[in-house]
């Protein structure tokens, strides 16, 4: 196996036997060949859309399947067995189909004519045989920028999907994935191409995360500032993690008049901001911090444990009977919620299980800090900016992770100077969250504008901004600084490159797939760079 998709890929280099993030060899080499098969699904895809004749079953398939291959998703052999093979039939469904419309492929690649093994053994040696990366291009330049193209459109996907289980859709998106995993079988495409495919994908997913967003304040309303206890309250509990405000729903209407508290981790914190949600008596909390503890959090929660998408490494032998999954989220031994969306097993498990034994008080944190919100109190904000009370704004967020390094965003947010103001993101808030770094004007310095997604929010604020203030988003007074871990992270990036956003901080490390020659391109064009030793060095940097 290679493969060196996320922050924590060993050595800085990438894995080569098993994953730190715990995947092993197997899921490994099937999440290459998925990758390849939906490659070829795609390329069919883009001549079958000549004839309008890719449906939307087709669509939402490809946008799972390149989902799945997603850091900590999907790490059921089983499962990713049973895409290849629809992969496969898909795209042999839409080749028939042009050629009864009188088209046909052009495309020579293996990927369109690819025959999967009947087993899962021979599935693995397939996978292992095709090198995925290592044959994505010989030069390694470009197979580096196509590796971005790729996590970028594994990211894109995910938003995508999330939209779409709500409803939202947008065909020219569908359009532009199967166009980009296409153009990735090319050997024919250079530097300049395969830059501006990678930026076409950020800016296209500038589209998928408003369609999440319109998705998620119509059916819920627009986040309010909301106080969240951080504690437990006595009772049976379930605990839910990921990012699907569906479930949450589905969830919290389904355990009504059960006695049993519904508790978030992870990027399910700002749901409790939203009006149709927090309107439940029973969603009481948010319960866990940062990525690193999230297994002994797991360990000691007494409830069960809904997993809806990526936040968490594959769970312990010592929770794993408490542990539910729904959605494209699969871990082998781990009890999987159907279509259906029952959950009558999570509610079950929950009340056999002991519950917390009586109240814990552990304070309260802040969220719902959307667009709506801040745009609300934007006359203060630009009077304060103007009257000298707030001298700059951070965007301090991300992913989070286990690996040494992300102390760092910590000491950003405590030694940042009292006037100024921080916005947060994504699940990297965990390691500053609690903290409590005062107000200005009554404006809290510290800004929880949601889950990763939100970053849609975050850039709507900054354009109001500028318009308020008359100048480009590069001249506000505000700095980026990223953490990232998996392909959400390296998406959102692409999408703030394509509006020309420069000088963003990215650590804790650059990424593995990044060569030299392509970083020179992003320092040159986007003046990006990584993140200093310490947080003073940079504070100082940017406030001089």
């Amino acid at each position: 196996m290679f493969c060196n998709q996320c922050e924590q890929t060993a050595k800085g280099i990438g894995c080569t036997t098993v994953g730190v993030c715990g995947k092993k060899e197997d899921v490994s080499v099937l999440q290459d060949l998925l990758t390849y098969a939906v490659q070829g699904l795609s390329i069919a895809a883009v001549e079958a859309r000549k004839y309008n004749l890719v449906t939307n079953e087709i669509n939402r398939f490809t946008c799972e399947a390149t989902f799945a291959c997603l850091t900590n998703v999907d790490f059921d052999p089983q499962r990713f067995q049973t895409w290849i093979k629809q992969a496969v039939a898909y795209r042999d469904e839409l080749k028939a189909s042009v050629a009864a419309a009188g088209g046909s492929i052009a495309s020579a690649d293996g990927s369109v004519t690819f025959v999967p093994a009947t087993g899962l053994a021979g599935l693995e040696a397939q996978g292992a045989e095709l090198n995925f990366i290592e044959n994505l291009d010989e030069n390694e330049d470009l197979r580096s920028l196509k590796q971005i193209a790729l996590y970028g459109a594994r990211g894109l996907a995910a938003y995508v999907d999330h939209a779409a289980i709500l409803g939202r859709e947008d065909d020219a998106v569908y359009t532009f994935i199967h166009q980009l995993l296409a153009d990735l079988s090319r050997k024919d495409l250079g530097v300049d191409e395969l830059v501006a495919g990678a930026l076409k994908c950020g800016e296209v997913n500038i589209r998928a995360m408003q369609l999440l967003d319109e998705a998620n304040t119509t059916a819920y309303g627009h986040p309010v500032p909301t106080p969240v206890p951080l504690g437990a309250k006595a009772g049976k509990a379930i605990l839910i993690s990921g990012h699907d405000l569906k479930d949450l729903h589905l969830l919290l209407e389904q355990t009504k008049g059960t006695g049993i508290n519904i508790y978030t981790h992870g990027e399910m914190l700002p749901c409790h901001g939203y009006p149709e949600l927090k309107k439940y008596e029973h969603f009481h909390g948010h319960y866990g911090t940062a990525w690193q503890n999230q297994q002994k959090e797991m360990d000691a929660f007494p409830g069960a444990i809904l997993f809806t998408t990526n936040c968490i490494q594959k769970p312990r032998d010592s929770y794993i009977d408490n542990v539910f999954t729904t959605g494209l989220v699969g871990w082998p031994g781990v009890a999987h919620i159907g279509a259906d969306k029952d959950f009558t097993p999570v509610i079950e498990r929950a009340l056999a299980l002991p519950g917390f034994a009586a109240d814990e008080d552990k304070g309260e944190v802040l969220t719902g800090f959307a667009r709506n919100t801040v745009m609300s109190v934007a006359d203060k904000v630009i009077e304060g900016v103007k009257a000298g009370a707030i001298k700059h704004f951070f965007l301090v967020g991300g992913c989070d992770g286990a690996k040494p390094g992300r102390n760092y965003y910590t000491d950003f947010v405590e030694q940042a100077p009292a006037d100024t103001i921080i916005l947060t993101l994504a699940c990297g808030k965990f390691r500053f969250f609690d903290k409590k770094i005062g107000d200005i004007g009554g404006i809290p310095r510290l800004l929880d504008v949601g889950q990763c997604n939100d970053a849609y929010s975050a850039i709507q604020i900054a354009a109001a901004l500028a318009e308020a203030f008359d100048c480009g988003l590069n001249d506000l007074p505000l700095s980026l600084i990223l953490s990232w871990y998996e392909q959400k992270a390296c998406v959102i990036l692409l999408s703030l490159f394509s509006l020309g956003i420069k000088d963003i901080r990215l650590g804790p490390s650059l990424p593995a797939f990044v060569t030299p020659n392509v970083l020179n391109v992003l320092v040159e064009n986007f003046a990006i760079k990584p993140i200093a030793a310490t947080a003073q060095e940079d504070l100082q940097t940017i406030l001089a």
